[in-house]
């Protein structure tokens, strides 16, 4: 069992401000590209279902396209895994630029490759294959830099921790407006023929940007108080932090499950509701518009008045509020009141609730094996609650009947997390 003092290291020297900023500036760009990528998959689920899966029922279409988005999160393990352990023995810096590098060929590949009546069954084969390699690099991206960002000073863990949070923020505000963009200035046509690829064309342009940055980044003082000791970050997480890694997934899970439903919403909204695709992106856009403002004031309030407490009322709130926010959306359903459910999950759940967590998740971990610890917690919560969302919320719908069931789905989840935020009280300020 880990205690607190076990979890948080000593002091290290400052170092110069101008190098800091540079260095996370770097860490949240390599996240903006990241987050950006695998999110402009979601925005165009319906058009890469009819070229991809041309099954001849949209709604089968769409259920493939989602399991191809969630095909993502299986390979996120491995990629914790690999990445982890990389960033621990041979450094943050290194682990952060082998991820960006991984996600601009997954990105490549998704831009190039022909559709289905181009070249058949291996269309959905290669959009499969970026996918994977997508996530992959996703899995250990998360632990990889919010080590590198947490470490920067031990007293704003949760500030510094919080600028991920605004980078993917600023990634679902982007991916809204390139969706927006594509949906309302071009025609069907356009659209189904080169559109969709606009995107992640983008991503590959500024892939290389990120990457470069990257390589020019210092490494954590905490990282070079454990470089020159042997030591197996695997086998330590699993021997001693077992109880962190469940902890940490549970309370991440509930974060990931309200952000990933909020993400998924526009399409959600346009399939289910008959809401307008200029409609459902305006709003998307605005949601955005509150993920990158708002984590950084959750992350001040959590350094301020503690992790677990700030978390605590946030996600009580959520709870509270999720059943009235999906009433009052699948009774009028339109652009205001998608608008009001959009912004207020990402103020409550992302802004308060989940930018936190990797001040939480750091905490559980020491310096010798905690990229390696918070990738695996991450990585269960997001395949778990993150990438199945969407499917997860299709099929609800579909088995039961009713709309209103993705709101009890969250209402589950989060009992869940406040049990887990309970039981790491004792390990995290």
């Amino acid at each position: 069992m880990l205690n607190k003092a076990s979890t948080i290291d000593a002091p290290v020297e400052s170092r110069p401000a101008a190098n800091r900023v540079r260095d996370v500036i770097a860490a949240n760009f390599g996240t903006f590209f990241e987050w950006f990528d695998l999110l402009v998959y979601a925005m165009f689920a319906l058009t890469v279902s009819k070229l991809f899966f041309p099954t001849g029922d949209e709604q089968s279409a769409l259920l493939l396209s989602l399991l191809t988005f969630a095909s993502s999160f299986i390979v996120r393990p491995v990629g914790a895994i690999v990445l982890g352990i990389i960033a621990d023995k041979r450094g943050r810096r290194f682990a952060l630029s082998l991820a960006a590098f991984l996600m601009l060929f997954g990105t490549a590949t998704i831009a190039v490759v022909p559709t289905y009546d181009r070249i058949g069954l291996l269309a959905p084969v290669v959009l499969v294959a970026g996918r994977l390699l997508q996530g992959f690099s996703a899995g250990g991206e998360f632990g990889a830099a919010n080590s590198f960002l947490t470490e920067q000073d031990k007293k704003r863990m949760a500030f510094f921790g919080s600028l991920q949070f605004s980078a993917s923020g600023l990634a679902v505000l982007t991916s809204s407006l390139f969706a927006y963009g594509v949906n309302h200035y071009l025609s069907p046509e356009q659209i189904n023929a080169w559109g969709w690829r606009l995107p992640f064309a983008f991503g590959c342009l500024i892939g290389p940007i990120g990457l470069y940055i990257r390589r020019k980044v210092s490494e954590t003082p905490a990282f070079e108080e454990t470089r020159e000791v042997e030591h197996s970050p695997l086998r330590e997480t699993a021997q001693s932090h077992k109880s962190g890694v469940l902890i940490g997934a549970v309370i991440a899970g509930a974060g990931g499950l309200a952000s990933f439903m909020n993400i998924y919403m526009p399409t959600f909204a346009i399939n289910n509701l008959g809401v307008s695709k200029d409609a459902a992106f305006v709003s998307a856009t605005l949601s955005g518009v509150v993920c990158v403002a708002f984590p950084m004031i959750g992350g001040i309030a959590a350094d301020r008045f503690g992790t677990v407490r700030v978390m605590r009322i946030a996600l009580v709130s959520g709870m509270v509020l999720i059943l009235p926010l999906f009433y009052m959306l699948t009774r009028a359903p339109g652009p205001a009141t998608l608008i009001a459910f959009q912004c207020i999950l990402s103020l409550v759940f992302y802004s308060f609730y989940y930018s936190p967590v990797g001040s939480l998740l750091s905490q559980l971990f020491p310096a010798s094996c905690r990229t390696t610890g918070v990738s695996l917690a991450y990585v269960i919560a997001m395949t778990l609650f993150g990438g199945l969302t969407p499917v997860v919320t299709s099929l609800l719908v579909k088995s039961t009947g009713s709309i209103m069931s993705p709101a009890w789905y969250v209402i589950v989840v989060s009992a869940l997390a406040l049990y887990g935020l309970r039981a790491s009280r004792k390990r995290v300020v």
